[in-house]
């Protein structure tokens, strides 16, 4: 009985987290955007994405706002990047363009090239996204500079995938769900802690208060999440959770790019406040102990407890995540939650075994 205890409170600790995501689940979304008319900057950084780009920066200077600058960031490309952006440049005059020279990478990241085109942009209020990103609808410019005021100086928005079929686009897709309702989630609880460069915003004024990224220049990655995790606060962050706001990008499709990827992503989690680490790793260390002592509770103890317990437990979060995926526009991963829930705890497992033995050292 001992370790139904042990299960049980394992549970407990679960459902507290779950609760805690009801920040995201039982969000509304304001029925009438607040108009801005606040000139604002767009920053995309590039490295060798001139297909995406010339897909993607129509639909940038298609968005419904009065007025606006495009800075595009070649970060050292060996495509036809640059040829990309100054066409684009030669026909819209919106567009600028930051040409970062090979004899420059010496930084080696892309927080280096960013660090050139927040110099240039014109305008306080900057939203980033990138290039191989589209925005979810023409308002997304509206919605996401809608968010600034004289206090909220950074915004948190929503950075969707494209909706392919297959698992390994349901699992994409199910990690950056679960990662989104976590990071807006402690926003909206006073607790932001990271964002993600696909769809964030901030001001020069707060990125120039914390020297930029400084604190953190010879990291890989961290352009996005470590700089939130410095410069967010209660009082200064807000959210966006309004479907208009948000972006899309193309999935990788295929599970070995996804590996690569995210474990570039999660190199950084180290560097974040120390009560953050707690809280994060506590959420998956629990899910993981979850799925490891039910398979042992089902041997040793009455399996009718145990599934009281499993069927609360997976209860608690189909709601609270099927809720989220409803507000972030992800309802066809309902179905599939609780599969997805043990693919991705598996998948984490196995970056952060990687991660220990090597480390990426590159951002792209």
């Amino acid at each position: 009985m001992v370790l139904v205890y042990i299960f049980a409170g394992i549970i407990l600790v679960n459902i507290l987290y779950y609760l805690l995501f009801s920040k995201v689940a039982f969000y509304r979304p304001i029925s009438e955007t607040t108009k801005s008319n606040t000139p604002i900057s767009i920053l995309v950084c590039a490295k060798n994405e001139a297909e995406n780009l010339q897909k993607n920066i129509p639909l940038l200077l298609a968005q419904q706002y009065p007025v606006f600058e495009i800075i595009l960031i070649n970060d050292c490309s060996s495509d036809d990047t640059l040829d990309v952006m100054e066409a684009f440049q030669e026909k819209d005059n919106r567009i600028k363009i930051v040409d970062v020279l090979p004899n420059e990478a010496f930084w080696a990241n892309k927080k280096y090239a960013l660090t050139l085109g927040i110099k240039k942009a014109k305008y306080k209020q900057m939203l980033f996204i990138d290039a191989d990103c589209w925005p979810g609808s023409p308002y997304w410019m509206a919605t996401m500079s809608s968010k600034f005021n004289a206090q909220k100086q950074l915004v948190l928005g929503y950075g969707g995938y494209d909706k392919k079929k297959g698992l390994i686009n349901k699992l994409i897709r199910y990690e950056t769900l679960n990662t989104a309702v976590q990071y807006l989630s402690y926003a909206k609880a006073g607790m932001p802690y990271m964002g993600v460069g696909r769809n964030l915003g901030y001001t020069s004024e707060l990125y120039y208060s914390v020297n930029g990224f400084m604190s953190h220049i010879r990291v890989p990655s961290g352009d996005d999440d470590l700089f939130v995790n410095e410069a967010a606060t209660k009082e200064n962050t807000t959210v966006c959770l309004e479907k208009i706001g948000f972006t899309v990008s193309a999935p990788k499709t295929s599970l070995s790019e996804w590996f690569k990827q995210k474990r570039r992503h999660i190199t950084t989690a180290h560097l974040y406040k120390g009560w953050h680490q707690v809280l994060l790793g506590g959420f998956f260390t629990f899910n993981l102990l979850f799925w490891i002592l039910l398979a042992l509770c089902y041997i040793f103890c009455p399996w009718m407890m145990v599934t009281a317990l499993v069927l609360l437990r997976i209860g608690v979060q189909w709601v609270m995540y099927g809720a989220s995926a409803t507000v972030l526009n992800e309802k066809d991963l309902i179905y599939f939650i609780p599969l997805l829930d043990l693919f991705l705890i598996l998948f984490q497992l196995s970056i952060f075994i990687k991660n220990l033995i090597a480390k990426p050292v590159s951002w792209k």
